[in-house]
């Protein structure tokens, strides 16, 4: 870069120009703050890897994790199975009579959300275990875990 010479025409003093900043050189001592901080953020690297590889392990688990929720006493019942997909529907015979669709709309949607409150609660355990002490902490930038 070169020097340049300020707008109002006024020369800087040779000494201004030749004067260097000081730093302390880093040394090889394990006293150093520098080499300190250096270990610091490659254990935090190593466990934010450690962590991910947690929650991809929960996430793997979540996606075999099933539950069934049921309404009407047990008269329907789903299965739901990872992120919520249905795997089974149960209806008992005796909802099957003409006149009773609005009920049994009624207990599919009750039964579908007892299944979801259930999965979720499997899934939000999973992924609290995954998290470890981060679980709940609200980060700025981040998901929330939990």
């Amino acid at each position: 870069m070169p020097n340049r010479e300020p707008e109002s025409g006024v020369k800087a003093p040779p000494a201004a120009k030749s004067a260097r900043l000081s730093v302390p050189a880093l040394s090889s001592t394990a006293g150093s703050p520098y080499l300190g901080g250096m270990k610091d953020l490659n254990s935090l690297m190593q466990q934010a890897q450690a962590m991910q590889q947690r929650l991809q392990d929960a996430q793997a688990k979540m996606a075999g994790t099933a539950a069934e929720g049921s309404s009407g006493g047990g008269l329907v019942r789903i299965g739901l199975k990872g992120p919520g997909d249905i795997t089974a529907i149960h209806i008992d015979s005796s909802l099957m009579v003409p006149g009773e669709a609005d009920l049994l709309a009624d207990l599919i949607q009750a039964a579908h959300a007892d299944a979801k409150r259930r999965l979720d609660e499997v899934n939000g355990a999973l992924m609290r275990e995954a998290a470890g002490p981060m679980a709940g902490m609200n980060i700025p930038g981040m998901p929330k875990l939990f």
